[in-house]
Protein backbone atom coordinates (compact mmCIF):
# COMPACT_ATOMS: atom_id res chain seq x y z
CA UNK A 1 0.00 0.00 0.00
CA UNK A 2 2.86 2.28 -0.42
CA UNK A 3 3.16 4.99 -3.00
CA UNK A 4 6.15 7.00 -4.42
CA UNK A 5 5.70 10.53 -3.85
CA UNK A 6 6.85 13.06 -6.79
CA UNK A 7 10.49 13.92 -5.46
CA UNK A 8 12.49 15.66 -8.10
CA UNK A 9 16.42 15.75 -8.80
CA UNK A 10 17.92 18.75 -7.09
CA UNK A 11 19.37 20.13 -10.23
CA UNK A 12 15.44 20.78 -11.89
CA UNK A 13 14.59 22.59 -8.09
CA UNK A 14 15.01 26.09 -7.76
CA UNK A 15 18.26 27.15 -5.81
CA UNK A 16 16.59 30.31 -4.27
CA UNK A 17 13.65 31.31 -2.84
CA UNK A 18 11.26 33.24 -5.24
CA UNK A 19 9.51 36.68 -3.60
CA UNK A 20 6.58 35.08 -2.66
CA UNK A 21 8.68 32.57 -0.64
CA UNK A 22 10.66 34.48 0.93
CA UNK A 23 7.24 36.35 2.40
CA UNK A 24 5.51 32.91 3.06
CA UNK A 25 8.99 31.84 5.03
CA UNK A 26 7.21 34.57 7.81
CA UNK A 27 4.81 31.57 8.29
CA UNK A 28 6.32 28.21 7.53
CA UNK A 29 9.41 26.82 6.28
CA UNK A 30 8.97 27.16 2.88
CA UNK A 31 12.03 25.65 0.49
CA UNK A 32 12.58 27.11 -3.08
CA UNK A 33 9.85 25.44 -5.41
CA UNK A 34 7.50 24.85 -3.12
CA UNK A 35 5.73 28.11 -3.08
CA UNK A 36 3.72 28.06 -5.47
CA UNK A 37 1.99 25.10 -4.76
CA UNK A 38 1.69 26.21 -1.61
CA UNK A 39 -0.01 29.18 -2.64
CA UNK A 40 -2.40 27.46 -4.77
CA UNK A 41 -3.41 25.74 -1.59
CA UNK A 42 -3.74 28.22 0.80
CA UNK A 43 -5.79 30.66 -1.33
CA UNK A 44 -8.21 26.82 -1.98
CA UNK A 45 -8.80 26.09 1.90
CA UNK A 46 -9.70 30.11 1.89
CA UNK A 47 -12.08 30.03 -0.57
CA UNK A 48 -13.56 26.90 0.64
CA UNK A 49 -14.04 28.24 4.37
CA UNK A 50 -15.00 31.71 3.00
CA UNK A 51 -18.11 29.86 1.42
CA UNK A 52 -18.62 28.09 4.60
CA UNK A 53 -19.01 30.94 7.07
CA UNK A 54 -21.01 32.72 4.62
CA UNK A 55 -23.65 30.06 5.35
CA UNK A 56 -23.05 29.05 8.77
CA UNK A 57 -24.64 31.87 10.62
CA UNK A 58 -27.47 31.43 8.37
CA UNK A 59 -27.85 28.17 9.63
CA UNK A 60 -27.93 29.06 13.16
CA UNK A 61 -30.43 31.70 12.66
CA UNK A 62 -32.50 29.31 9.98
CA UNK A 63 -32.45 26.69 12.84
CA UNK A 64 -33.76 29.63 15.81
CA UNK A 65 -36.43 30.05 13.88
CA UNK A 66 -37.58 26.95 13.07
CA UNK A 67 -40.14 24.62 15.98
CA UNK A 68 -40.81 21.22 16.68
CA UNK A 69 -43.42 21.20 19.17
CA UNK A 70 -42.29 19.73 22.79
CA UNK A 71 -38.73 20.21 22.21
CA UNK A 72 -36.67 22.98 23.40
CA UNK A 73 -34.32 25.27 21.41
CA UNK A 74 -31.16 23.15 22.86
CA UNK A 75 -32.83 20.03 22.19
CA UNK A 76 -33.46 20.47 19.01
CA UNK A 77 -29.64 21.86 18.04
CA UNK A 78 -28.63 18.90 19.36
CA UNK A 79 -30.65 16.14 18.10
CA UNK A 80 -30.79 17.97 14.64
CA UNK A 81 -26.91 17.63 15.35
CA UNK A 82 -27.23 13.79 15.89
CA UNK A 83 -29.36 13.35 12.84
CA UNK A 84 -26.12 14.26 10.86
CA UNK A 85 -24.12 11.21 11.97
CA UNK A 86 -27.16 9.00 10.54
CA UNK A 87 -27.01 10.50 7.22
CA UNK A 88 -23.59 10.39 7.04
CA UNK A 89 -24.33 6.47 7.74
CA UNK A 90 -25.28 6.56 3.59
CA UNK A 91 -22.97 9.47 2.68
CA UNK A 92 -19.26 8.15 3.87
CA UNK A 93 -19.72 4.70 2.12
CA UNK A 94 -20.90 6.18 -1.27
CA UNK A 95 -18.17 8.94 -0.84
CA UNK A 96 -15.99 5.82 -0.53
CA UNK A 97 -17.13 4.25 -3.57
CA UNK A 98 -16.76 7.29 -5.45
CA UNK A 99 -12.80 7.56 -4.35
CA UNK A 100 -12.33 4.03 -6.00
CA UNK A 101 -13.82 4.95 -9.13
CA UNK A 102 -12.76 8.57 -9.56
CA UNK A 103 -9.65 10.50 -9.59
CA UNK A 104 -8.95 12.86 -6.87
CA UNK A 105 -9.77 15.79 -9.65
CA UNK A 106 -13.09 14.22 -10.65
CA UNK A 107 -13.67 13.28 -7.42
CA UNK A 108 -13.28 16.93 -6.22
CA UNK A 109 -15.47 18.46 -8.74
CA UNK A 110 -18.24 15.81 -8.53
CA UNK A 111 -18.48 16.66 -5.02
CA UNK A 112 -17.83 20.35 -5.18
CA UNK A 113 -20.68 20.75 -7.75
CA UNK A 114 -23.24 18.62 -6.04
CA UNK A 115 -23.08 20.90 -3.32
CA UNK A 116 -22.89 23.80 -5.25
CA UNK A 117 -26.54 22.58 -6.50
CA UNK A 118 -27.96 21.84 -3.37
CA UNK A 119 -27.43 25.65 -2.24
CA UNK A 120 -29.43 26.90 -5.18
CA UNK A 121 -32.43 24.53 -3.95
CA UNK A 122 -32.16 25.28 -0.36
CA UNK A 123 -32.21 29.45 -1.34
CA UNK A 124 -35.67 28.69 -3.44
CA UNK A 125 -36.68 26.65 -0.48
CA UNK A 126 -36.20 29.96 1.85
CA UNK A 127 -39.26 31.07 3.86
CA UNK A 128 -41.63 33.50 1.86
CA UNK A 129 -40.16 32.52 -1.99
CA UNK A 130 -41.93 29.69 -3.28
CA UNK A 131 -44.33 29.52 -0.65
CA UNK A 132 -45.58 30.73 2.76
CA UNK A 133 -43.49 28.03 4.73
CA UNK A 134 -42.17 24.56 4.20
CA UNK A 135 -41.97 22.87 6.73
CA UNK A 136 -38.83 21.79 8.77
CA UNK A 137 -36.75 22.97 6.14
CA UNK A 138 -34.65 24.87 8.53
CA UNK A 139 -33.91 21.24 10.01
CA UNK A 140 -32.88 20.01 6.99
CA UNK A 141 -30.71 22.80 6.01
CA UNK A 142 -28.67 22.70 9.46
CA UNK A 143 -28.27 19.07 8.42
CA UNK A 144 -27.10 19.75 5.10
CA UNK A 145 -24.48 22.25 6.16
CA UNK A 146 -22.94 19.67 8.83
CA UNK A 147 -22.90 17.25 6.07
CA UNK A 148 -21.19 19.71 3.40
CA UNK A 149 -18.70 21.41 5.76
CA UNK A 150 -17.41 17.52 6.76
CA UNK A 151 -17.65 16.17 3.39
CA UNK A 152 -16.11 19.32 1.34
CA UNK A 153 -12.97 20.12 4.23
CA UNK A 154 -12.30 16.48 4.79
CA UNK A 155 -11.76 16.31 0.73
CA UNK A 156 -9.54 19.52 0.59
CA UNK A 157 -7.39 17.59 3.34
CA UNK A 158 -7.39 14.51 1.91
CA UNK A 159 -6.08 16.27 -1.27
CA UNK A 160 -3.56 17.87 0.64
CA UNK A 161 -1.60 15.27 2.24
CA UNK A 162 -1.92 13.04 -0.36
CA UNK A 163 0.33 15.48 -2.31
CA UNK A 164 3.02 16.04 0.35
CA UNK A 165 5.15 13.24 2.19
CA UNK A 166 5.26 13.26 6.08
CA UNK A 167 8.30 15.55 6.47
CA UNK A 168 6.48 18.09 3.35
CA UNK A 169 3.84 18.00 5.00
CA UNK A 170 5.01 18.65 8.55
CA UNK A 171 6.39 21.91 6.97
CA UNK A 172 3.72 23.23 4.42
CA UNK A 173 0.08 21.92 5.67
CA UNK A 174 0.77 24.84 9.14
CA UNK A 175 0.78 27.18 5.52
CA UNK A 176 -1.90 26.14 4.20
CA UNK A 177 -3.87 26.03 6.82
CA UNK A 178 -3.18 29.85 7.37
CA UNK A 179 -5.80 30.16 4.12
CA UNK A 180 -8.22 28.35 6.22
CA UNK A 181 -7.94 30.26 9.03
CA UNK A 182 -7.94 33.60 6.78
CA UNK A 183 -10.88 32.12 4.62
CA UNK A 184 -13.31 31.88 8.21
CA UNK A 185 -12.55 35.06 9.16
CA UNK A 186 -13.23 36.90 6.13
CA UNK A 187 -16.35 34.86 5.22
CA UNK A 188 -17.97 35.44 8.94
CA UNK A 189 -16.47 39.33 8.76
CA UNK A 190 -18.64 39.90 4.82
CA UNK A 191 -21.54 38.00 7.00
CA UNK A 192 -21.42 40.75 9.52
CA UNK A 193 -21.06 43.45 7.73
CA UNK A 194 -23.54 41.87 5.28
CA UNK A 195 -26.62 41.33 8.01
CA UNK A 196 -26.46 44.80 9.49
CA UNK A 197 -28.21 46.43 6.53
CA UNK A 198 -32.05 45.91 6.95
CA UNK A 199 -32.93 46.16 2.99
CA UNK A 200 -30.36 42.67 2.64
CA UNK A 201 -32.40 38.57 3.07
CA UNK A 202 -29.80 36.67 5.29
CA UNK A 203 -30.90 33.99 2.68
CA UNK A 204 -29.05 35.77 0.04
CA UNK A 205 -25.94 34.64 1.66
CA UNK A 206 -26.04 31.41 0.56
CA UNK A 207 -26.22 32.00 -3.21
CA UNK A 208 -23.63 34.26 -2.52
CA UNK A 209 -21.04 31.24 -1.11
CA UNK A 210 -21.23 29.62 -5.07
CA UNK A 211 -18.89 32.17 -6.32
CA UNK A 212 -15.91 30.90 -3.55
CA UNK A 213 -16.56 27.46 -4.05
CA UNK A 214 -16.54 27.54 -8.01
CA UNK A 215 -13.26 29.58 -7.62
CA UNK A 216 -12.05 26.72 -5.59
CA UNK A 217 -12.70 23.89 -7.49
CA UNK A 218 -10.64 26.09 -10.37
CA UNK A 219 -7.75 25.96 -7.75
CA UNK A 220 -8.15 22.35 -6.88
CA UNK A 221 -7.58 21.88 -10.93
CA UNK A 222 -4.73 23.53 -10.57
CA UNK A 223 -2.71 22.31 -7.74
CA UNK A 224 -3.29 18.37 -9.08
CA UNK A 225 -1.84 19.30 -12.33
CA UNK A 226 0.86 21.38 -10.60
CA UNK A 227 1.73 19.01 -8.28
CA UNK A 228 3.52 19.44 -5.06
CA UNK A 229 6.59 21.01 -5.89
CA UNK A 230 7.34 23.58 -9.14
CA UNK A 231 10.36 22.38 -11.42
CA UNK A 232 12.87 24.74 -12.48
CA UNK A 233 12.14 26.34 -16.12
CA UNK A 234 8.88 24.04 -16.17
CA UNK A 235 5.33 25.18 -15.37
CA UNK A 236 3.50 22.30 -14.64
CA UNK A 237 3.97 18.81 -13.28
CA UNK A 238 5.40 15.98 -15.15
CA UNK A 239 3.23 13.74 -13.60
CA UNK A 240 -0.73 14.53 -13.27
CA UNK A 241 -2.73 11.96 -11.44
CA UNK A 242 -5.01 10.37 -13.60
CA UNK A 243 -5.84 6.80 -11.79
CA UNK A 244 -8.80 6.05 -8.82
CA UNK A 245 -7.99 8.89 -5.59
CA UNK A 246 -7.96 5.32 -3.57
CA UNK A 247 -7.48 2.37 -5.93
CA UNK A 248 -7.95 0.09 -3.16
CA UNK A 249 -11.12 -1.62 -3.01
CA UNK A 250 -11.20 -2.15 0.69
CA UNK A 251 -13.71 -0.65 2.33
CA UNK A 252 -13.85 2.88 4.44
CA UNK A 253 -15.07 1.32 7.89
CA UNK A 254 -13.08 -2.30 7.67
CA UNK A 255 -9.79 0.19 7.11
CA UNK A 256 -10.74 2.09 10.29
CA UNK A 257 -11.62 -0.76 12.65
CA UNK A 258 -8.78 -2.96 11.47
CA UNK A 259 -6.02 -0.67 11.84
CA UNK A 260 -5.19 0.24 15.33
CA UNK A 261 -4.15 3.68 14.52
CA UNK A 262 -7.23 4.76 12.23
CA UNK A 263 -9.38 3.48 15.31
CA UNK A 264 -7.68 5.56 17.93
CA UNK A 265 -8.30 8.66 15.21
CA UNK A 266 -11.44 7.86 14.70
CA UNK A 267 -12.36 7.87 18.60
CA UNK A 268 -10.23 10.84 18.97
CA UNK A 269 -12.51 12.85 16.63
CA UNK A 270 -15.51 11.50 18.08
CA UNK A 271 -14.45 13.15 21.48
CA UNK A 272 -13.28 16.37 20.16
CA UNK A 273 -16.67 16.65 18.79
CA UNK A 274 -18.49 15.67 22.06
CA UNK A 275 -16.77 18.26 23.55
CA UNK A 276 -17.24 21.08 20.99
CA UNK A 277 -20.47 19.97 20.32
CA UNK A 278 -21.36 19.85 24.21
CA UNK A 279 -20.31 23.51 24.33
CA UNK A 280 -21.91 24.86 21.48
CA UNK A 281 -25.69 23.17 22.62
CA UNK A 282 -24.83 25.16 25.59
CA UNK A 283 -23.93 28.31 24.43
CA UNK A 284 -27.03 28.39 21.71
CA UNK A 285 -29.43 27.39 24.66
CA UNK A 286 -27.99 30.41 26.37
CA UNK A 287 -28.21 32.72 23.76
CA UNK A 288 -31.72 31.91 22.57
CA UNK A 289 -32.76 32.08 26.28
CA UNK A 290 -31.01 35.79 26.57
CA UNK A 291 -33.05 36.87 23.19
CA UNK A 292 -36.18 35.77 24.72
CA UNK A 293 -35.68 38.01 28.08
CA UNK A 294 -34.66 40.85 25.92
CA UNK A 295 -37.31 41.05 23.36
CA UNK A 296 -40.33 40.10 26.31
CA UNK A 297 -38.58 42.96 28.07
CA UNK A 298 -38.70 45.36 25.55
CA UNK A 299 -42.73 44.12 25.02
CA UNK A 300 -42.44 42.89 21.54
CA UNK A 301 -45.55 40.46 20.56
CA UNK A 302 -46.04 40.64 17.39
CA UNK A 303 -45.16 37.33 16.09
CA UNK A 304 -43.68 37.94 12.81
CA UNK A 305 -41.86 40.75 14.45
CA UNK A 306 -40.71 38.00 17.32
CA UNK A 307 -39.54 35.79 14.45
CA UNK A 308 -37.97 38.52 12.59
CA UNK A 309 -36.03 39.57 15.83
CA UNK A 310 -35.02 35.82 16.94
CA UNK A 311 -33.38 34.95 13.72
CA UNK A 312 -31.29 38.76 12.95
CA UNK A 313 -30.73 38.42 16.45
CA UNK A 314 -29.14 34.89 16.33
CA UNK A 315 -27.67 35.83 13.22
CA UNK A 316 -25.50 38.26 14.10
CA UNK A 317 -24.52 37.06 17.91
CA UNK A 318 -22.81 33.96 15.75
CA UNK A 319 -21.64 36.52 13.22
CA UNK A 320 -19.98 38.24 15.42
CA UNK A 321 -18.77 35.46 17.75
CA UNK A 322 -17.55 33.62 14.63
CA UNK A 323 -15.19 36.50 13.73
CA UNK A 324 -13.81 36.85 16.80
CA UNK A 325 -13.01 33.07 16.78
CA UNK A 326 -11.26 32.87 13.17
CA UNK A 327 -9.97 35.89 13.76
CA UNK A 328 -7.82 34.53 17.14
CA UNK A 329 -7.54 31.07 15.09
CA UNK A 330 -5.98 33.21 12.28
CA UNK A 331 -2.97 35.26 14.63
CA UNK A 332 -2.55 31.88 16.35
CA UNK A 333 -2.36 29.87 13.04
CA UNK A 334 -0.09 32.23 11.12
CA UNK A 335 2.49 32.92 13.71
CA UNK A 336 2.71 30.32 15.96
CA UNK A 337 1.39 26.69 15.26
CA UNK A 338 4.27 25.98 12.80
CA UNK A 339 6.83 26.87 15.41
CA UNK A 340 5.13 24.87 17.56
CA UNK A 341 5.24 21.55 15.84
CA UNK A 342 8.47 22.54 14.26
CA UNK A 343 10.04 23.28 18.17
CA UNK A 344 7.96 21.29 20.46
CA UNK A 345 6.69 18.13 17.86
CA UNK A 346 3.31 16.85 17.00
CA UNK A 347 2.61 15.89 20.76
CA UNK A 348 2.41 19.14 21.94
CA UNK A 349 0.03 20.42 19.57
CA UNK A 350 -2.19 17.09 19.79
CA UNK A 351 -2.52 17.76 23.72
CA UNK A 352 -2.62 22.15 23.76
CA UNK A 353 -6.54 22.11 22.70
CA UNK A 354 -7.65 19.20 25.42
CA UNK A 355 -6.04 21.64 27.86
CA UNK A 356 -7.44 24.33 26.79
CA UNK A 357 -10.92 22.87 26.76
CA UNK A 358 -10.01 21.55 30.24
CA UNK A 359 -9.30 25.09 31.34
CA UNK A 360 -12.17 26.80 29.46
CA UNK A 361 -15.00 24.26 30.43
CA UNK A 362 -13.79 24.39 34.41
CA UNK A 363 -14.00 28.40 34.61
CA UNK A 364 -17.23 27.90 32.69
CA UNK A 365 -18.92 26.02 35.51
CA UNK A 366 -17.39 28.43 38.22
CA UNK A 367 -19.25 31.19 35.99
CA UNK A 368 -22.04 30.22 33.92
CA UNK A 369 -23.05 33.04 32.18
CA UNK A 370 -23.23 34.17 28.96
CA UNK A 371 -20.39 36.74 28.94
CA UNK A 372 -17.77 34.11 30.17
CA UNK A 373 -19.35 31.67 28.05
CA UNK A 374 -19.06 33.39 24.88
CA UNK A 375 -14.88 34.45 25.75
CA UNK A 376 -14.05 30.58 26.56
CA UNK A 377 -15.79 29.49 23.13
CA UNK A 378 -13.50 31.96 21.91
CA UNK A 379 -10.35 30.77 23.10
CA UNK A 380 -11.38 27.15 22.53
CA UNK A 381 -12.81 27.40 19.05
CA UNK A 382 -10.16 29.02 18.02
CA UNK A 383 -7.32 26.93 19.33
CA UNK A 384 -9.45 24.27 18.00
CA UNK A 385 -9.59 25.84 14.50
CA UNK A 386 -5.83 26.14 14.35
CA UNK A 387 -3.48 24.34 16.56
CA UNK A 388 -6.00 21.48 16.81
CA UNK A 389 -7.02 20.91 12.98
CA UNK A 390 -3.27 21.35 11.81
CA UNK A 391 -2.76 18.46 14.31
CA UNK A 392 -5.51 16.52 12.66
CA UNK A 393 -4.03 17.01 8.93
CA UNK A 394 -0.26 16.39 10.19
CA UNK A 395 -1.27 12.79 11.51
CA UNK A 396 -2.49 11.63 8.25
CA UNK A 397 0.90 12.63 6.69
CA UNK A 398 2.37 9.05 7.00
CA UNK A 399 -0.62 6.68 5.60
CA UNK A 400 -1.56 5.86 2.25
CA UNK A 401 -3.99 7.39 -0.22
CA UNK A 402 -6.85 4.60 0.54
CA UNK A 403 -6.52 5.48 4.09
CA UNK A 404 -6.07 8.98 3.17
CA UNK A 405 -9.28 9.56 1.14
CA UNK A 406 -11.37 6.49 2.60
CA UNK A 407 -10.57 6.48 6.52
CA UNK A 408 -9.97 10.26 6.62
CA UNK A 409 -13.42 11.10 4.66
CA UNK A 410 -15.66 8.98 7.20
CA UNK A 411 -13.50 9.81 10.31
CA UNK A 412 -13.86 13.71 9.57
CA UNK A 413 -17.42 13.11 8.52
CA UNK A 414 -19.27 10.41 10.36
CA UNK A 415 -16.83 10.12 13.37
CA UNK A 416 -17.01 13.67 14.30
CA UNK A 417 -21.07 13.67 13.86
CA UNK A 418 -21.23 10.68 16.14
CA UNK A 419 -19.27 13.02 18.38
CA UNK A 420 -22.00 15.27 17.93
CA UNK A 421 -24.74 12.25 18.57
CA UNK A 422 -23.35 11.68 21.98
CA UNK A 423 -23.42 15.28 22.57
CA UNK A 424 -27.42 14.94 21.77
CA UNK A 425 -27.77 11.96 24.03
CA UNK A 426 -25.94 14.15 26.88
CA UNK A 427 -29.00 16.39 26.47
CA UNK A 428 -31.66 14.00 26.43
CA UNK A 429 -29.94 12.36 29.83
CA UNK A 430 -29.48 15.88 31.33
CA UNK A 431 -32.81 17.62 30.51
CA UNK A 432 -34.82 14.06 30.78
CA UNK A 433 -33.27 11.88 33.29
CA UNK A 434 -30.93 13.91 35.32
CA UNK A 435 -32.33 17.11 35.40
CA UNK A 436 -28.99 18.91 35.08
CA UNK A 437 -28.58 22.61 35.07
CA UNK A 438 -26.64 24.78 32.95
CA UNK A 439 -22.96 23.91 34.92
CA UNK A 440 -24.08 20.57 35.07
CA UNK A 441 -23.26 20.17 31.53
CA UNK A 442 -20.17 22.04 32.10
CA UNK A 443 -19.38 19.94 34.46
CA UNK A 444 -19.81 16.85 32.40
CA UNK A 445 -17.40 18.56 29.47
CA UNK A 446 -14.67 19.01 32.09
CA UNK A 447 -14.93 15.16 32.61
CA UNK A 448 -14.92 14.58 28.78
CA UNK A 449 -11.79 16.96 28.07
CA UNK A 450 -9.90 14.68 30.44
CA UNK A 451 -10.78 11.50 28.64
CA UNK A 452 -10.02 13.12 25.56
CA UNK A 453 -6.31 14.04 27.02
CA UNK A 454 -6.18 10.00 26.83
CA UNK A 455 -7.21 9.67 23.77
CA UNK A 456 -4.29 12.00 22.58
CA UNK A 457 -1.53 10.14 24.33
CA UNK A 458 -2.63 7.35 22.85
CA UNK A 459 -2.69 8.64 18.72
CA UNK A 460 0.75 10.43 19.85
CA UNK A 461 2.88 7.56 20.44
CA UNK A 462 1.15 5.41 17.61
CA UNK A 463 1.73 8.42 15.05
CA UNK A 464 5.63 8.13 16.52
CA UNK A 465 5.20 4.49 15.84
CA UNK A 466 4.28 5.02 12.27
CA UNK A 467 6.82 7.44 11.19
CA UNK A 468 9.86 5.99 12.38
CA UNK A 469 8.34 2.82 10.26
CA UNK A 470 8.40 5.32 7.40
CA UNK A 471 11.39 5.14 5.07
CA UNK A 472 12.85 7.37 2.22
CA UNK A 473 10.10 8.67 0.12
CA UNK A 474 7.64 5.50 0.69
CA UNK A 475 3.97 5.87 2.74
CA UNK A 476 4.08 3.17 5.86
CA UNK A 477 2.89 0.04 4.92
CA UNK A 478 -0.03 -0.90 7.70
Amino acid sequence: MSRVRHNLPDELLPRRLSRTETFLRIFSDIRPGEGFAGLILMLNIFLVLAAYYLIKPVREGWLSISDIRGLSKIELKAYSSFAQSLVLLLVVPLYARLATRFSRRALIATVTLFFVSNLVIFWLLQPGLLADRFPHVGVAFYLWVGIFSATVVAQFWAFAADLYTDERGRRLLPLIAVGASSGAAVGSWFTGRFIKFDSRETFDLILLAIIPLLAALALSWIADRQGPVRKKGQEGHPTVHKGPAAPDPTGAYRLIFKTKYLLSVAILSLMVNWVNTNGENILFGTVQQALETEYRESGLTDPAAVTRFVKVGTTAFYSDLYMWVNLSALLIQAFLVSRMLKYGGFATILFLTPLVSLFSYSLMALFPFLAVIRIMKVAENSTNYSVNNTARHVLWLPLPPAMIYKAKTAIDTLFMRTGDGLAALTVLLGTQLFVLPMNGFLVVNVVLALIWGGVAWVVARENRRLVRASSGDERASL
